[in-house]
Parts: structure tokens; C-alpha cells; sequence
């Protein structure tokens, strides 16, 4: 027997949360409160919300050490000029979603999701190896604090060239070499294990690199992928005769390795490797109950945690600013609330999310859209709060205009 409360997508933006179990005999697993606090439940909503939590910090270091490179740079330029020396660019490593962006994400991911209902049997070499490529650069990226504090002793941080390919540190290295290796073990192996951590890296790697500029692009954003995610999950069936979401979700590829070896006519030389679960979703397999194991589509993760890495930046600012009041006399804001930042809130809602959406699943039995949970546990409270402080307009269109405060205090 299947039992399912969603079902992970194949790609970052497929926004389901899925559980299944394989009967055992003639018993069933029945909704308990024990089966609430099953292990594969509760590492589901750990592991999504430290995934959250580090990526979101993660992003905001990275933030800072770029406006520290800047201000860096910016010194440097007048002697530049001086000396006649060509002043290099500074890139920009954030993507910034704009509201075109955040309205055709859905439409993309749409499509997206019928190339693969449809093409999958013909293009799953491609969406194989694509996704290894992938999640080798996200996974070294999620490796590359591990690997920075092992190689610090024994190494001077200087860069490596490796001519067009750029120049990288030891650590990069090292990182990049543990991701590939780990990438290789997972296609001849297919661990579940691995997959997990190839899908860690690409939500941690997203969260970071991706902007959300806005609390009205983030609010387009979740409200079009919502709807997404109920269409693909409860109309679906009624115009393609099945689930589409739940199918392209469950659907493992051929390994590439097998497919080269049967073109190569290597089959009764090389074992038959098994078939892969591509990493867009994580899987968290229960220790009590044998076959019985629960799944997070990375959508679910990557998509809130979006909105909670913007509000954790918005916290940054408006902390900065106060301490440029503070300087001037004014005295910090103080009232209900006050303490409660909107990274907290948010997290907090996302948590509720998670677990409607479990309680959702055991009542219902059936696949259930988590971003119909998550995002009016995680949006609503903010918008509340941002309204109740005096927030909102600013959060909704420009919340990151610096603004200089007077050092003249009115009496």
C-alpha cells in the first residue's frame, strides 16, 4: 500500500511534501499521535528548517563580507587613480528577482513540469546529468566552511590559477573534489543518503545566491507558486487522467552509467546499477517502521526560505539603523514586539506550516500541496507584523534604501 501526503518535484520548484509507506501483511500504518512523532516526520522538519536557517545566515554573511570588499575597494581606487591603474569590477554573485521574475516563475515551472511528464523517457539522460552537474557545484559549495576550517593549518589561502578555469583555493578544491566523489558514489549506488546531501547543497546554495528584493515581489512570488502547487496536485488528474506532480515526482531515471554500458554492449561485463531518484526532493526513511519514510520537495524548502532570508536582511538593516539613531540621541524603539524580530516570526509560521501540512496528510490520506500550507502560515503572520510596527509600506516596495539620520534632534 501507498499512503502519501504530497510528493517531492524533480526540480527546485516542484512544492510538495510527500509521505509513503509499503504495507507489511495486512497491517497499515494508522494516524496516531505516535505516527505524528515518527522519526522520518521529524527529521523532515529539522533538517528543512537548519536547511533555512543556515542558508539564510549564510546569505547574509555573504552580504556583508561583499559590502566589506567594497568599502575595501573603494580605498584602493584613489590610489588607482593615481597611479594610472585600471580599477577591476566588482561583481555582483546575487541573483535579484524582479516581479516579472516572480510572475513567470509558476508559468515556468509548469512548463517545466510537462517536459518531464511527457519526455521524460527520452530525455532522462540529460535531466540525469544535468542534475549531477548541478548539485557537484551546489554540494561544494555547502562543503567549503567544512573544507576551509580543515585546510586552514595548512594552508596560506593563496589561489591556485588553473588558467581559463580561474583561480581557487585549497579549500575549494578540496571541496569540489569531496562533491564530485560524492556525486560518483550516488550515481553507481543510488544511496538515498547522498541524494539527501546533493539536495542540501542546492537548497542552501539557493537561499543564498537568490534575492528576493521586496516584500511585494516575495508575496507574487509564494501567492503564483501556491496556486501552482494546488493545480499540478488536485486538477491535474481531471485533464491528464493522473496526477501529474505525483508522477513525475516518483518517476526514478535510468542510470547513465547503465545506458552507456548497453550502448557500448558491456552488459553481461558491467553490474546493472540501479536506477536513480533524481535530488529534488529529500528522503527521510523511518527507523520503527520497515518501508515507511517520508519526502520534502526542495521547493518547500527553497521557496519559504527565500522569503525568510529577505526578512532576516531586512532585520540586518533596520538593526544597523537604529544603531545610526542611537549615535544621534535618539533613543531604539521600544514597545510589544519590539524583541520579536520578523525572521523569527517567519520561522515559526513555517514551522506551524509543516506541521498542518503533516496532520493534513494523516487526516486526508492522500497527496497534499505543502505550499497550501506553508505559505499562508509564513506570509500572513509577516504582513500582520510588518503592519502592526509600521513596516509595511517600506517592506513592500523599497526596504533597503539606506537613509542618512539627522544629527539635529528637534525639541
Amino acid at each position: 500500500m501507498s499512503e502519501g501526503f504530497g510528493a517531492g518535484g524533480q526540480q527546485q520548484d516542484d512544492l510538495l511534501l510527500q509521505q509513503s509507506q509499503q504495507s507489511q501483511g495486512s497491517g497499515e500504518y494508522q494516524w496516531s499521535s505516535y505516527a505524528m512523532m515518527d522519526s522520518s516526520r521529524v527529521s523532515t522538519c529539522l533538517i528543512s528548517m537548519l536547511l533555512i536557517v543556515y542558508g539564510s545566515f549564510r546569505s547574509l554573511n555573504m552580504e556583508q563580507e561583499q559590502r566589506e570588499k567594497e568599502k575595501k575597494r573603494q580605498s584602493e581606487s584613489t590610489n588607482n587613480l593615481l597611479t594610472g591603474e585600471p580599477i577591476p569590477p566588482e561583481q555582483n554573485k546575487f541573483a535579484t528577482l524582479d516581479t516579472m521574475h516572480a510572475l513567470c516563475l509558476p508559468l515556468g515551472a509548469s512548463v517545466s513540469l510537462l517536459i518531464m511528464f511527457f519526455f521524460f523517457d527520452s530525455m532522462q539522460m540529460l535531466f540525469a546529468v544535468c542534475t549531477a552537474i548541478i548539485a557537484t557545484v551546489a554540494l561544494a559549495f555547502l562543503l567549503l566552511p567544512m573544507c576551509q576550517y580543515i585546510i586552514r593549518p595548512c594552508s596560506d589561502g593563496n589561489r591556485i590559477s588553473f588558467g581559463v578555469c580561474g583561480r581557487f583555493t585549497a579549500a575549494e578544491l578540496f571541496s569540489f573534489s569531496l562533491a564530485v566523489s560524492i556525486v560518483c558514489i550516488w550515481v553507481l549506488t543510488g544511496h538515498w543518503l547522498l541524494m539527501d546531501a546533493m539536495g542540501m547543497g542546492l537548497c542552501v546554495a539557493f537561499i543564498a545566491f537568490v534575492r528576493l528584493p521586496s516584500l511585494k515581489v516575495s508575496t507574487l512570488l509564494l501567492t503564483g507558486l501556491l496556486i501552482y502547487d494546488v493545480f499540478w496536485v488536485f486538477f491535474s488528474s481531471y485533464i491528464f487522467n493522473t496526477n501529474v506532480m505525483v508522477k513525475v515526482a516518483t518517476r526514478p531515471a535510468d542510470n547513465p552509467v547503465g545506458i552507456v554500458a548497453r550502448k557500448l554492449n558491456l552488459g553481461g561485463i558491467v553490474r546493472e546499477p540501479p536506477k536513480l531518484n533524481l535530488p529534488g526532493k529529500l528522503v527521510f526513511p523511518s527507523l520503527h517502521n520497515s518501508g515507511h519514510f517520508s519526502m520534502l520537495g526542495l521547493g518547500d524548502i527553497v521557496m519559504p526560505g527565500l522569503l525568510l532570508c529577505f526578512v532576516l536582511r531586512y532585520d540586518a538593516y533596520k538593526k544597523s539603523q537604529c544603531t545610526q539613531t542611537a549615535e544621534t540621541g535618539v533613543p531604539p524603539p521600544r514597545g510589544v514586539g519590539s524583541r520579536l524580530t520578523y525572521f523569527h516570526c517567519s520561522l515559526l509560521g513555517y514551522f506551524l506550516g509543516l506541521l498542518t501540512a503533516t496532520v493534513s496528510s494523516e487526516v486526508f490520506k492522500a497527496a497534499q500541496p505543502a505550499l497550501l500550507y506553508l505559505v499562508p502560515f509564513t506570509l500572513l503572520p509577516l504582513l500582520t507584523m510588518a503592519y502592526l510596527k509600521g513596516d509595511l509600506r517600506r517592506m513592500w516596495s523599497e526596504p533597503f534604501i539606506i537613509q542618512q539620520a539627522s544629527k539635529q534632534l528637534e525639541v
